[in-house]
């Protein structure tokens, strides 16, 4: 009875351990790996199992930024299980990285958090830290942006209110784009068969109407960008173009 109520506020109760095949992903990919549980000191009811993708983003609170968790998918694993007294017990799984997952640059924090669902007890958690490259769609993109002379300043995961959680990517005009634009503000919307990207451009004041605009914050314009994945396999110099095309329309 003594050990039940330790194990009730986490003294020789059960614990997890989630493995992974690997820690590198990107978006879309599928993930293998199985849950370990280990078992405590008296038999255990587990209720559920579930895995989160989880991140962090910035939030504007009373005129402050703060950081915030933030669950990107829910994945669960298994139903009721019984884990008995020093038992081990192995679960494998396959989950997929969904489409809106963020990238891991600057330093933005992606884990896997597994967690145990035991009746009256504390919950047993386990922490994985992994890494997201860019999708090689959305690489297509931002190296069609370098190439027409912007340079990523900022990459912070953000909460939106017309979008949620996004992932914002800031850049710095160059090149002929440094004397109109002030800053270039890109998120990205991966699908399984294309990406929307959304542009946001930042017009460089001009004259007294341009000052006036700027100090309303009517300087920014959006626009919308869709390439396909047979677009985005083909040549940059088409990319490039598409992009171009779009960005120019901001020079009036």
């Amino acid at each position: 009875m003594f050990k039940k109520l330790l194990a009730s506020v986490g003294v020789g109760a059960a614990k997890v351990d989630t493995q992974l095949e690997k820690e590198q992903f990107i978006p879309g990919e599928d993930v293998h790996g199985k849950v370990v549980i280990k078992g405590g000191d008296v038999d255990q009811t587990i209720d559920s199992i579930h895995i989160f993708l989880m991140t962090e983003a910035v939030r504007e609170v009373d005129d402050r930024k703060v950081k915030e968790k933030v669950v990107l998918q829910k994945y669960p694993i298994t139903s009721q299980e019984t884990i008995k007294k020093g038992e081990t017990k192995e679960i494998p799984f396959s989950i997929k990285i969904p489409y809106h997952a963020p990238a891991s640059l600057g330093r933005l924090p992606i884990w896997f958090e597994t967690g145990l669902d035991i009746p009256r007890a504390l919950d047993p958690e386990d922490r994985d830290p992994i890494k997201l490259a860019p999708h090689p769609s959305i690489e297509s993109v931002l190296d069609a942006l370098s190439y027409l002379g912007f340079q990523l300043r900022k990459v912070e995961m953000e909460s939106s209110k017309r979008f949620g959680y996004v992932q914002e990517f800031e850049f710095t005009p160059g090149g002929e784009y440094r004397s109109y634009l002030d800053e270039l503000e890109v998120i990205f919307f991966l699908q399984e068969n294309h990406v929307d990207v959304m542009l946001e451009v930042d017009r460089r004041a001009r004259g007294l109407g341009g000052l006036f605009a700027e100090a309303l914050e009517m300087d920014e314009s959006r626009a919308k960008v869709t390439f396909t994945n047979h677009e985005l396999n083909g040549p940059l110099d088409s990319v490039v173009r598409k992009l171009q095309r779009k960005i120019d329309q901001y020079k009036k």
